[in-house]
């Protein structure tokens, strides 16, 4: 297995509840690590058995600052829905960030992760 990570992807959508949350984009930062099996990807140095991080990243990049949540904890699981859409990939963990949500606070974030029985 091999564990690619995607760090501190930052973007802006609309992520909240009360009205002003609603009206203005925020930032997010959004971590992604995921593994697959990657042996013939490694011993052949061939683009055509990796699992295409770009990829993935262009459609977290979409999703996030075309769409609108109330709730990180949704925002967290689309995202891990995406990752997840790639069938070779078998353990995935995303978290997203929302820098400054409460005072005296760096951040809040919401972890979520799934994994697909390995063969």
């Amino acid at each position: 297995m091999i564990t690619i990570r995607i760090k501190n992807l930052r973007l802006r959508t609309y992520i909240g509840f009360n009205e002003e949350e609603q009206r203005k984009r925020q930032d997010v930062v959004i971590n992604v690590r995921f593994s697959y099996k990657a042996d013939d990807a490694a011993e052949s140095d061939d683009v055509r058995y990796a699992v295409n991080y770009r990829t993935i990243t262009k459609r977290i990049i979409e999703r996030v600052e075309n769409g609108r949540f109330l709730l990180l904890e949704r925002l967290a699981a689309e995202v891990l829905d995406l990752v997840m859409e790639q069938p070779e990939i078998h353990f995935a963990e995303v978290e997203v960030d929302k820098p400054h949500a409460l005072r005296f606070s760096d951040s809040v974030s919401a972890m979520v992760s799934a994994e697909r029985a390995v063969s």
